[in-house]
């Protein structure tokens, strides 16, 4: 065999007329725009469906012939010139000055180790990517200054098929940057940019590629590189592989080469959200430059970072946050602690709930939470899990009171709706609904679409949907070896006129995936009814370590494999964005069964929905906010049992009797013209209530508004004159440090009474020592809140205390008087917590000191 000694890659000729052609190649503006992807798609859809929709190795394979065909298409070009168009219109659209507070726009990065924009960059493993991809592309549809930063992974997650049996096996196709819609970060002279970061005593260098997403850039980093050792260049090449050394290095790629690259490009953002725990190395580097580029001192640095950084968080089990041997951490970052200005002790005690625990592991979101002032869940129920999950860290603050919030997730509505309904939204609700999806008003006119186009638009994505699963299947059977009657029958898999379910999720054991089987003759019986059918799809993908998930798709396929059932039960293999749409565009119903709340959020409902299907799931994650009897179905319990095995009889029991009773019903109560009128008048009061509350605008608005904005105005005031808002932050910091364990409270007084109307005033006072300290530095609060049976207080309130008279021995009396809005069996108690000048730092700190302490 030959080798070559160089490889080159021969492109065609662009003619110039097609030149507008590729500027919309070299963006993923195409991946939400129907009518831009349609014009891909009329060069060659086989050519186009078979690259991913990646129109760059489209382009890059089509012949000098076809090109020169083009260009006498008048359609073609009356197409593409129309889309030009429009992308140069949005493209040059200025952004409304109104959103960015009271100061100058400002730049915030958004750090994600995975990111989900479209089928042909595969860097992504599910949920987690494809929310960055949707909050990217909403914040380029919102026309705000957003940069984001994730890995560039050679191999990106694997690729899924199934043994005959059912047993999942993994394939890691290579990515070849070069021929996707990215380009090769580089320098003034040309070279490439490169930055570099220490990996256990080896410098590795780190190249970046840009990605157009819209008006947002997409930095990826890269560290494949020949410089580079073996292992080095190993660490960028798959997502979620590797040991835990690869874990952290990946890790430190992420956040320290991130901020980096940022300052290379020459890019100062004012606000750094992490995203997940994964980019949590980033408070280090940026305090680490900090010190150097502007002489702050530890605490003056970590105080800046802490009020530019937010943070959120996805994973509601302990064993979903990463996590490391302290002595792993000494290993990688053992040359950090000396450039940031404290000791190795220190810095580990910042990834730990009990700082002062040697042998505790250094967690990613425990480093995260401890150096940023905004956190939150990704749902109402979320945030209530996370802060039991991450209470030690603030042992001395109340669980309801621990500083998570929520800001629940949303999807990008225009990337996973159907053509059709896509165009029923046009013409119904106005042609810039798109740019305004969560205004709640534009959804009234849901109403207005007409019962028969609604019905007639799903249907044919149902039809669309069956066809696709056919397809599929085929090609998943020709790839197993299978006999030609499997062959035969997968061209008669499903009905498009039957009920049809659908199921993808993360084979996660709490996922539950096998709920709706525990009982299969009832099973067979729902789906095999002659006169009101039932089928179902399954999709999704095992962790390669995960074994259960594996077991658990083995046994979907199995099941599916039985001659009563094959015909109406199909598993999909390889599940994407592509299995995505087509399934969340097409079913009737989508179904959900975690075991509650393990569910952080969950989106692939909310994108089924917006299509029209009809959510019957547990009331878990957005579920729990969403739900209303009007417009979909709910079942399991508010509390888990302990019991999972009794739990998961239950739900399944209760499941099944939805299906029998409620939703198989009122799908084929059909009028005399065919129409099933219950359940369109079920869709209709779905997309009105649920599509502009579970958006990703409104999602990427309530970040820009509560976190953002708040955010970037800290920082200009820090920085303001030489930095002298920090150095007095930092300065205020190091004397409460230090003088805090010297505060006490001496006496409490309330009024001696044990019962008041409401609307009378409580009088209550305490004598306070306060030290060194002015009386300025504390906040003094009168906490009250009602109490459970425990005698616990829940639901609470502050009233803040004011000082009145200054006695001896800097011993201070304050005094409030406290109004009870609404009646109840209230509990009292003094709170004394640092007064800091940010307030939204003031529980972060995780000083308080509570009346009988």
């Amino acid at each position: 065999m030959i080798k070559p000694i160089r490889i080159l890659d021969v492109k065609p000729k662009i003619p110039e007329r097609l030149q507008p052609l590729y500027e919309l190649a070299n963006n993923l503006y195409f991946a939400w725009h129907h009518d831009a992807d349609e014009l891909f798609k009329r060069i060659d859809s086989d050519k186009w469906k078979k690259t991913k929709r990646n129109p760059i190795a489209f382009l890059g394979s089509l012949k000098q012939s076809e090109l020169t065909g083009l260009t006498k298409d008048e359609g073609f070009l009356s197409h593409m010139d129309r889309v030009k168009m429009e992308f140069d219109r949005y493209m040059s659209e200025k952004p409304d000055k109104k959103i960015f507070g009271k100061d100058a726009p400002f730049l915030a990065a958004y750090f994600t180790a995975e990111c989900g924009v479209a089928d042909c960059l595969p860097i992504y493993s599910g949920g987690l990517g494809i929310l960055s991809g949707d909050h990217l592309k909403s914040s380029s549809d919102l026309n705000l200054p957003l940069v984001g930063i994730s890995l560039a992974y050679q191999e990106g997650y694997f690729t899924q098929y199934l043994t005959h049996d059912g047993w999942q096996m993994e394939t890691y196709p290579v990515n070849k940057f070069t021929a996707m819609p990215m380009e090769r970060v580089l320098d003034d002279s040309g070279n490439s940019t490169q930055v570099s970061v220490d990996l256990k005593g080896e410098t590795v260098h780190i190249q970046a590629w840009k990605v157009h997403v819209g008006r947002i850039v997409l930095y990826l980093l890269d560290t494949n590189m020949e410089v580079n050792s073996e292992r080095g260049r190993s660490v960028t090449s798959r997502l979620y592989g590797g040991d835990r050394e690869m874990r952290i290095s990946q890790e430190i790629v992420l956040g320290i080469g991130g901020v980096k690259l940022l300052k290379a490009v020459g890019l100062e953002p004012a606000v750094y959200h992490m995203n997940e725990g994964h980019s949590a190395f980033a408070v280090f580097e940026r305090i680490r430059e900090l010190r150097e580029d502007q002489g702050l001192s530890f605490n003056e640095a970590l105080e800046f970072v802490r009020a530019t950084s937010v943070f959120t968080t996805h994973t509601p089990v302990p064993a979903g946050n990463d996590s490391f041997y302290p002595d792993l951490v000494r290993q990688y970052l053992g040359s950090f602690a000396q450039p940031l200005g404290i000791s190795m002790d220190v810095l580990l005690g910042f990834g730990r709930q009990n700082p002062r625990d040697r042998d505790e592991e250094f967690c990613m979101t425990v480093l995260a939470l401890r150096l940023s002032n905004w956190h939150n869940g990704v749902s109402r129920l979320h945030s209530k899990v996370s802060r039991k999950m991450w209470r030690e860290i603030w042992p001395k603050t109340p669980e309801i009171d621990l500083p998570i919030t929520y800001i629940t997730n949303g999807v990008h509505i225009p990337s996973w709706i159907s053509k059709g309904i896509g165009e029923n939204y046009v013409r119904y609700l106005g042609p810039r609904w798109i740019e305004d999806p969560e205004n709640a008003s534009v959804w009234e006119n849901v109403a207005r679409i007409p019962n028969s186009e609604l019905w007639r638009t799903h249907e044919r994505a149902r039809e669309r949907l069956i066809s696709f699963t056919r397809g599929r299947l085929r090609e998943q059977l020709a790839n197993r070896g299978a006999s030609n009657r499997d062959m035969t029958i997968a061209d008669e898999v499903l009905d498009s006129e039957s009920l049809t379910i659908g199921f993808a999720r993360r084979f996660a054991p709490y996922k539950r995936a096998d709920l709706i089987l525990r009982d299969l003759p009832r099973f067979e019986k729902l789906l095999l009814n002659k006169d009101l059918p039932v089928q179902i799809i399954f999709a999704g993908k095992a962790h390669p370590q995960d074994q259960m998930g594996k077991d658990l798709i083995k046994k979907l396929v199995q099941i599916s494999g039985r001659d009563g059932l094959r015909r109406h039960m199909v598993f999909l293999e390889d599940y994407d964005m592509d299995v995505a749409r087509h399934l969340v565009q097409g079913v009737d119903v989508w179904l959900n069964t975690p075991r509650r709340p393990l569910e952080a959020c969950g989106t692939s409902g909310m994108k089924a929905v917006a299509n029209g299907a009809l959510h019957l799931s547990v009331l878990d994650g957005w579920w729990d906010e969403g739900y209303d009897a009007d417009i979909g179905w709910a079942f399991g319990a508010f509390e888990s049992s302990g019991d999972h095995e009794f739990q998961d009889q239950i739900d399944s029991s209760v499941l099944y009797d939805i299906l029998e009773k409620d939703v198989v019903p009122l799908f084929y109560d059909r009028g005399s013209d065919g129409l099933p009128r219950g359940w369109l008048a079920m869709m209709k009061a779905s997309l009105h209530k649920l599509c502009p509350m579970f958006t990703s605008h409104r999602m990427v608005m309530e970040y820009w508004k509560k976190f953002y904005v708040p955010s970037a105005e800290r920082q200009y005031h820090f920085k303001e004159n030489s930095w002298e808002g920090v150095k007095k932050l930092g300065s205020w910091r190091d004397k409460i440090m230090f003088n805090w364990d010297s505060v006490s409270i001496k006496d409490i007084r309330f009024d001696e009474i044990g019962e008041i109307e409401m609307g009378t005033s409580y009088h209550a006072e305490a004598d306070l020592f306060i030290g060194e300290l002015a009386p300025e530095d504390i906040m003094v609060e009168a906490y009250c809140g009602s109490l459970d049976p425990s005698n616990t207080i829940q639901h609470s309130f502050a009233v803040p205390m004011n000082p009145v008279v200054n006695q001896e021995n800097k011993v201070s009396t304050y005094q409030c008087d406290i109004h009870f809005e609404e009646t109840g069996h209230y509990g009292l108690n003094v709170r004394i917590t640092p007064n800091h000048p940010d307030t939204e730092s003031r529980l972060t700190m995780g000083l308080v000191i509570w009346g009988g302490d």
